[in-house]
């Protein structure tokens, strides 16, 4: 959870901070920013000494204070587009392994507050549970030992929240921190967390989000300041034996720019192999989307800590992982969500909630081996192209060669939740044998799947394909509520158990029947010594090149901890003879190799398939992942059909408009020039062709030439179809639809009024709109008696003058009077090319698009001046039809302020709201014209006269954008127009 509090200067030794805000660090190696003591420390007696130990009131129900900034440091525009490509290109072995299921799962937590910051660590006989005011204590059956317990009963009573929770192996204590004055730290006198005592440290220069990681010679600490140090080493020596003299020691990350939540994280050594040499890794990630970054990169900093003579310790320059020679390759990545907002993915009942961007993960995991080092970290991306969403776990392993070398990339994938899920607030950990596990939060991309959020994990063993998680995904627990407001988990948190160095302990949030923090327990390695399955079918998929000889390709899989050879392996189609055959190679352990039988099967047929195939190994220890069974299709080879009508949609306004298909390839075979058609309100078909390719499996978007009339009130029937000769299945050729024109807002002024005929009179009409929207479309119709139209001008002004527009000048020589003469910016012939009575619909001199985006509300004036004399007539009514633009609305309530917009140049523009009324904290949003947002931050009054920010709109496409700055209850909106 990430708190806002307030601060006691801090008691320093020398080097205070005295850095601003957002102010960019030299990158070159710096000392420490500043040194400092405790300002206080405790000894707290042991759980089990005492009969008055606090319960936890968790039973009200509330949003825990929110410290980051609310905001990363996103320009609209900027950044990495298109879909992830290392999510759509996914191995064939990706959640192709059987997993070993759950060893055990429990409640660890409970809460009615948010969200509940879950986190737990496992020792040789314990395990200590975590969540934001609160902890209780397992054993390794998952049996509570203690209560649900009020942290006063270690920290003092001025403490907060926030708490975390480690485990040193190599110390066998545990560590707990906790915000209150600063941050408080609690060391364990002992390995038993109920029966030994606490030695509980206060120091005042932590502000918020603080994640503590294990280092050889330190606990080292990072947080989301507005301070000028991020990182803290606490003396561990000094600590675990009470130390009053324990110092922290403060540190700025060179070329880090903070402007809004941000979250490095210092590696935590996993396991009892801790290094020799003291450089402990600080990550981070930069995204191109935010200012100053110009490419997608992993950002690494080391410290070097003299516990000797504190004033030498230093942190490097950055490292620039993926930009730097030699460290190896990072793909573009997009982890901005809605513009840097903390809103993004939607529940079941449409509540959104935070997909904890610009974080890495809890936590980041370094494990030494003999040959190498390695180091994993995670965080989330949005891993969809498209103006949708679907969260994805973008993770890595660093290595390092030796103690003192470079880090470098050794591999990175995405991970996709299968079942169309979203997949984040993710937790990775490697056991002793270099295997992965991973643990997540899964939900249903599309609310109407009816899927919560709830907690699973994967995995893969260390020999398999880089950056894929190869074991199925697993549920520890699903959800079965949705969560109230958009605060979610804030993170999670994954260990693998010190005794065997293989299990994993994963702590996660889910609904299940309240608030709850959920631990599941798995294990990724095998047990078994012989153990070997056949994982995928290789060869054939649907295609339209299956033969009556069709050779069967399987990928046999190794779980077990010694090599296998000389086994049986068979397929089995459609229930038929079982085919076995020998492979006779040597499979190594946690392994995977194809295999292709000799005999061959009859797939000629065009047909479904069903497939089994299975390993026959003498002495397997595990029969239940031995088999795998699919379907494939033998496809025609001549098969496409419409699959979606993409445009136009259902809106106010509706006129002439284009109709926009998408047409996919079922069959085998590319397919050009083939016919394709609509019908419209069961009027004649109309048929275009489509010049292509369309290749196999592939989908195109296809716009006809003849757009179709959509202009009467109601709803309109549409179909589309492909018309291609042969086509196998024709039940797939058609896609029908319905398109409502709905109605707009009409107000019309029927008073007549004399129109000149003196030269220069002007003539007035005024329509008033009460209700409030953005619009979207504007028609006005006109009706007027006058001899010779050519002396009439004719303008539209918007209330208050925000715009107006000529709709006509001098137009129609000598031609007489406007009959039902509507001005419609999507009418097919301009009013200058017509001639009086004008009836019908004509393009205006101007475009009413000016009046898009506008607020409907208010006095909107007919304009009509008579520029000669002699000729007069009479004025009899004018129509305003105001369309809302659906996707944009304005709230109930109007902000009591006006904002101004100041161009600066370049596409830069100062943003004002002057007001010495509002002092709360605002969110100014930009959306584009289809209510999309793209830009998203807090403002602050910081001086008392109004809110002021600087917006860069240089990396947007041209167009009208819309600036929205208010909160839960009421807003201001204004447009802008980017050039």
């Amino acid at each position: 959870m990430r708190s806002k509090l307030l601060w006691f200067v801090c008691i320093c030794l020398f080097l205070s901070a005295n850095s601003l805000f957002a102010q960019q660090v030299e990158n070159k190696p710096q000392k420490a920013k500043s040194i400092g003591l405790p300002s206080s420390v405790e000894y707290i007696s042991s759980l089990s000494s005492r009969s008055n130990l606090i319960i936890a009131d968790l039973s009200e129900e509330k949003e825990m204070a929110d410290g980051r900034s609310w905001t990363v440091p996103a320009i609209a525009g900027k950044g990495s587009t298109g879909d992830d490509i290392l999510s759509k290109n996914p191995h064939p072995l990706k959640n192709a392994l059987q997993s070993r299921g759950l060893n055990d799962d429990f409640e660890a937590g409970a809460s009615n507050s948010s969200p509940t910051d879950p986190a737990g660590a496992v020792g040789p006989n314990h395990y200590f549970a975590v969540i934001n005011t609160a902890f209780r204590i397992f054993d390794k059956s998952g049996t509570a030992l203690t209560a649900q317990l009020d942290p006063t009963n270690i920290f003092p009573a001025s403490g907060c929240c926030d708490l975390t929770i480690s485990y040193d192996s190599r110390a066998d204590r545990w560590v707990i921190t906790m915000l209150g004055s600063g941050a408080q730290l609690a060391v364990s006198d002992g390995p038993d967390p109920v029966n030994d005592g606490w030695y509980v440290y206060t120091y005042p220069q932590v502000q918020d989000y603080q994640k503590l990681s294990v280092w050889s010679d330190g606990y080292y600490m990072t947080e989301n300041t507005v301070g000028s140090t991020q990182v803290h080493v606490f003396e561990r020596e000094k600590m675990l034996i009470g130390d009053p003299g324990a110092q922290i020691v403060s540190f700025a990350l060179p070329g880090l720019i903070t402007s809004g939540f941000f979250s490095p994280q210092a590696f935590n050594i996993t396991d009892n192999n801790y290094p020799d040499v003291g450089a402990a890794p600080i990550v981070y990630l930069a995204d191109d989307a935010w200012g100053g970054v110009i490419q997608d990169h992993i950002k690494l900093w080391t410290i070097d800590m003299d516990w000797d003579n504190v004033g030498n310790s230093t942190v490097s320059a950055q490292s620039q992982i993926g930009v730097d020679a030699g460290t190896g390759t990072v793909t573009p990545f997009t982890s901005v969500f809605d513009g840097g907002s903390f809103s993004n993915l939607q529940q079941p009942n449409f509540q959104l909630i935070d997909a904890l961007q610009a974080t890495i993960m809890n936590q980041a995991q370094f494990r030494w081996f003999p040959t190498h080092r390695s180091a994993l970290f995670n965080f989330v991306v949005d891993t969809d192209g498209t103006v949708g969403k679907i969260a994805g776990i973008r993770w890595y392993e660093l290595r390092q060669d030796g103690d003192g070398l470079p880090w470098y990339v050794f591999q990175e994938g995405t991970y996709n939740a299968p079942g169309n899920k979203h997949a984040w607030n993710a937790s990775l950990a490697m056991d002793s044998e270099g295997n992965i596990a991973l643990g997540y939060t899964g939900m249903g991309v599309n609310p109407t799947d009816g899927i919560f959020a709830g907690t699973y994990y994967t995995g893969r063993f260390a020999g398999d394909p880089p950056g894929t998680m190869t074991v199925a995904e697993t549920t520890i627990r699903a959800g079965n509520g949705n969560f109230p407001n958009n605060r979610y988990g804030d993170y999670s948190k994954i260990d693998v158990d010190p005794v065997n160095d293989k299990e994993f302990w994963f702590n996660n949030e889910i609904m299940f029947n309240g608030r709850k923090n959920w631990v599941g327990v798995f294990q990724i390695a095998s047990d078994k010594t012989n153990d070997v399955g056949v994982v995928a079918l290789e060869s054939p998929l649907d295609n339209n090149t299956m033969s009556a000889t069709q050779v069967i390709t399987v990928t046999l899989y190794n779980y077990g901890s010694s090599p296998a050879s000389n086994f049986d392996v068979a397929y089995q189609i459609d229930g038929g003879t079982v085919v076995t055959e020998t492979y006779t190679g040597t499979l190594a352990a946690n392994s995977s190799e194809s295999f292709s039988f000799s005999t061959t099967a009859d797939m000629s047929a065009i047909q479904k398939y069903f497939v089994f195939a299975e390993t026959k190994l003498s002495g397997d220890q595990d029969t239940g992942n031995d088999f795998t069974i699919c379907y494939v299709r033998n496809i025609a080879a001549d098969d496409i059909g419409v699959t979606d009508i993409t445009s136009p949609v259902s809106a106010e306004g509706l006129g002439t408009e284009s109709i926009t298909v998408a047409i996919r390839n079922f069959g085998g075979n590319a397919q050009s020039n083939f016919d394709v058609s609509y019908i419209l309100d069961a009027g004649s078909p109309v048929v275009e062709t489509v010049p292509g390719p369309l290749n196999p499996g592939a989908t195109i978007s296809y716009t006809f030439t003849a757009a179709g009339d959509f202009s009467s009130l109601g709803d309109h029937s549409l179909s589309a179809k492909t018309e291609l000769p042969g086509d196998s299945d024709t039940s797939n050729d058609e896609f029908v639809t319905t398109v409502s024109n709905l109605s707009c807002t009409s107000v019309s002024n029927n008073t007549s009024q004399p129109i000149g005929p003196d030269a220069g009179s002007v003539t007035t009409s005024v329509v008033t709109f009460t209700e409030d929207f953005v619009v979207d479309d504007v028609n006005v119709t006109v009706n007027l008696v006058h001899t010779w139209n050519a002396d009439l001008e004719i303008r539209l002004i918007a209330p208050g003058g925000a715009a107006a527009v000529w709709l006509c000048r001098d137009v129609g020589g000598s031609s007489d009077n406007m009959v039902n003469t509507v001005f419609d910016d999507e009418a097919g012939t301009p009013i200058a090319s017509g001639n009086g009575p004008f009836t019908g619909s004509f393009i205006p001199e101007e475009s009413l698009m000016a009046f898009d985006g506008l607020s409907s509300l208010g006095d909107w004036t007919l304009e009509i001046t008579d520029d000669a004399n002699f000729d007069g007539g009479t004025f009899n009514s004018f129509t305003l039809q105001l369309c809302e633009n659906v996707n944009l609305s304005l709230d109930d309530q109007p902000l009591d302020a006006e904002v101004i917009v100041i161009h600066e140049g370049n596409d830069r523009y100062l943003i004002k709201l002057p007001t010495n009324t509002l002092n709360d904290r605002l969110q100014l949003s930009v959306l584009n014209v289809l209510g999309q947002q793209i830009y998203w931050r807090t403002v602050d009054n910081e001086n008392g006269t109004g809110y002021e920010h600087r917006l860069d709109m240089s990396y947007v496409s041209s167009g009208m954008y819309f600036v929205k700055i208010g909160n839960a209850n009421a807003s201001v909106i204004k447009r802008i127009i980017v050039e």
